[in-house]
């Protein structure tokens, strides 16, 4: 019996010690730390690509369709973003309207969150493992997006994720003529956070935004 109270007496007291260190989430609206990185990038970001014609013009394109928050993701495959004025990703509406963007640093061993701009360090996140994506141009002249596969299943069917090649999609399937790929690019494993650049009431690190209504239904997202 006293084996017994003494497991449990210890079970309770490890399990507080875990939630102890588990830290408590954060609100969504920008911390006072962050409000400088959170203000400079609203305004200079919305003032140099208030457009995807302004993105591609700066080596932005994009890779997906829209998702479930009603964003179309545009890429410019520099992973590591210097500063607040260079985001890895922007997003834009069906019409146009640019909504927020994705800041990105490439994911080491050791991983160690960034330590960047004021963040706190759980506004980032991982994405574990590299995935490449391509762009198919179809017959009609059509471009498809959203097209991905995971990298160790491209690597495992002979491909490089430091220099993807289409062949490699027709040998896995994906694809019938390597003519049609148009872009091809590795996703690499990496730490990302997003803000919101248009207004949003829930808070600039909001999932969502009810001003943003998406056009489509995607409630599986995007890879």
């Amino acid at each position: 019996m006293k084996r017994a109270l003494f497991a449990l007496a210890l079970s309770f007291f490890l399990s507080s010690v875990v939630l102890a260190q588990t830290p408590a989430p954060l609100p969504d609206t920008p911390l006072p730390s962050e409000l400088a990185f959170v203000q400079s990038a609203t305004k200079d970001l919305n003032a140099r690509f208030p457009n995807p014609v302004a993105a591609a013009k700066a080596g932005y394109f994009r890779y997906n369709n829209e998702d479930k928050t009603g964003a179309i993701s545009y890429a410019n495959l520099h992973w590591n973003s210097v500063d607040p004025r260079h985001p890895s990703q922007l997003w834009y509406d069906v019409k146009g309207r640019l909504l927020g963007a994705d800041f990105s640093r490439t994911l080491a061993m050791p991983a160690v969150t960034p330590n960047l701009w004021g963040l706190n360090a759980q506004r980032w996140f991982k994405f574990r493992s590299a995935h490449v994506h391509w762009i198919l141009k179809n017959p009609d002249g059509t471009m498809s997006y959203g097209l991905a596969t995971h990298g160790k299943d491209f690597v495992a069917a002979g491909g490089s994720l430091n220099n993807p090649q289409a062949v490699t999609l027709v040998k896995m399937g994906k694809v019938k003529d390597p003519s049609q790929v148009v872009k091809i690019f590795t996703f690499p494993a990496q730490w990302d956070t997003e803000i919101w650049l248009t207004p949003n009431p829930k808070g600039a690190f909001a999932t969502a935004n009810p001003l943003v209504h998406p056009s489509t239904e995607n409630a599986k997202g995007e890879m």
